[in-house]
């Protein structure tokens, strides 16, 4: 009788990290899968959109690594359908995400940092800068879980389904602001300087010229005060960054 043999799975606590690679480059997926498994992943692989929300659900990946090729936008959907999932879905929404952008648009960084990825290559890329930022995005994840409630007076944060809340009433805010958000409530009476913000929230490497910052927190600002009867939660120091002022007895 003939014998089938399968490779033997090893042990999870063997195992740096489950990761699922999404893409619709076989040669760019296959090429990763090796990779990550040479260094002790366990890898799933989703050729497109739907595959990869069914997987999310089976596999509970620590980190997704999204091929986003530019020619169409199923990358930057799966990014937003993360984000905006979770619970019933079957996903952790604030899993970590690596969108790895085509060559041929400046703009790919920019657009996949706005729809909610932690962090972002252009090809071409060199297999171990990716490996570098993978493993930081885990030890970020791991070092404060997502499933951890923040409370600031009447704010609650619930990182893990991405909500947040002012007695109960939710406040509609978009993946930036939520994740901006996350960053000024871990320590309320600290400023969080610019340089910060950017390296944490938008995965810039250095600072440069940009507006993000401070566009992202006037919008934070006016929809905190909108859900708090007009209270201002957050502060601009001027030259330094912005804190998350408590508002007694808000919410």
């Amino acid at each position: 009788m003939a014998t089938t043999l399968q490779r033997p799975t090893p042990l999870r606590t063997q195992l740096t990290a489950q990761a699922l690679v999404v893409g619709d480059d076989a040669g760019l997926v296959e090429f990763l899968d090796e990779q990550l498994s040479a260094d002790r992943f366990a890898v799933a692989r989703a050729p497109g959109l739907d595959a990869a929300l069914a997987a999310l659900g089976e596999v509970a990946p620590d980190v997704v690594v999204v091929e986003d090729g530019g020619g169409g936008s199923s990358g930057l959907e799966l990014v937003s359908a993360v984000r905006h999932g979770g619970g019933a879905d079957g996903w952790d929404p604030g899993v970590p995400i690596l969108v790895i952008a085509g060559r041929s648009d400046p703009y790919a960084v920019v657009r996949a940092l706005e729809r909610g990825a932690d962090d972002c290559l252009t090809q071409p890329f060199h297999y171990p800068e990716l490996l570098a930022r993978v493993h930081a995005l885990l030890r970020r994840s791991r070092g404060e879980p997502h499933a951890r409630a923040l409370r600031v007076g009447g704010l609650e944060i619930d990182r893990r389904a991405r909500r947040a809340t002012f007695g109960g009433r939710g406040l509609e805010l978009s993946a930036k602001e939520f994740s901006l958000l996350v960053a000024l409530a871990r320590d309320p009476a600290r400023v969080v300087t610019k340089q910060e913000l950017l390296r944490e929230v938008w995965g810039y490497a250095s600072p440069g010229r940009t507006r993000t910052v401070d566009s992202h927190a006037s919008r934070l600002r006016r929809k905190l005060a909108a859900g708090s009867g007009g209270e201002r939660w957050i502060e601009n120091v001027w030259g330094l960054g912005y804190r998350l002022r408590p508002v007694e007895g808000a919410g």
